[in-house]
């Protein structure tokens, strides 16, 4: 069919509808790229990966607490992940962060069938942080959890 013959209506609202659409698909590759940076398999550069994100998710919603925050539909290890935080360059750390819609249990139970790590408790607290043997961390966030990776970032000689 010809562009002309279509209606005029018909044009106006396909065009209108692309920039109304705010929600990006989940890359191919985030488990491999996110998923490892939260596990502490990968190096943490925070530029790397707020480029990535942006890419991917839009740009970031708030910069609060040291960090670029980017609201993302996806999911890791079968658990829904809504938001994404990423250290920016305020601090001495460079970090990566999700909020999982999972409870720490079955975040860390998902984590170990999913990829092979393993968590364990750091106290006999009711609400314990979980850390894997890399380092990555897994916390309560009232009724959801948080995981993430922490490391200092390289500074250059002086």
């Amino acid at each position: 069919m010809r562009l002309s013959r279509l209606a005029p209506g018909a044009m106006l609202a396909g065009a209108l509808a692309a920039p109304c659409s705010s929600a990006y698909a989940m890359p191919s590759t985030f488990s491999q790229v996110v998923g490892n940076a939260l596990l502490c398999r990968s190096h943490l550069d925070n530029r790397t990966f707020h480029d990535y994100l942006s890419s991917s998710f839009g740009p970031a919603y708030k910069r609060e607490g040291g960090a670029w925050w980017f609201r993302v539909e996806a999911t890791l290890w079968g658990a829904e992940v809504k938001e994404v935080m990423v250290s920016d360059d305020s601090s001495e750390l460079a970090f990566i962060a999700a909020v999982t819609d999972s409870s720490p249990e079955a975040l860390e139970g998902a984590i170990r069938s999913g990829a092979g790590t393993a968590f364990h408790a750091v106290d006999a607290s009711a609400f314990p942080l979980r850390v894997s043997k890399l380092g990555s961390t897994i916390a309560y966030a009232n009724d959801k959890s948080k995981i993430y990776c922490v490391k200092y970032k390289s500074q250059p000689p002086r």
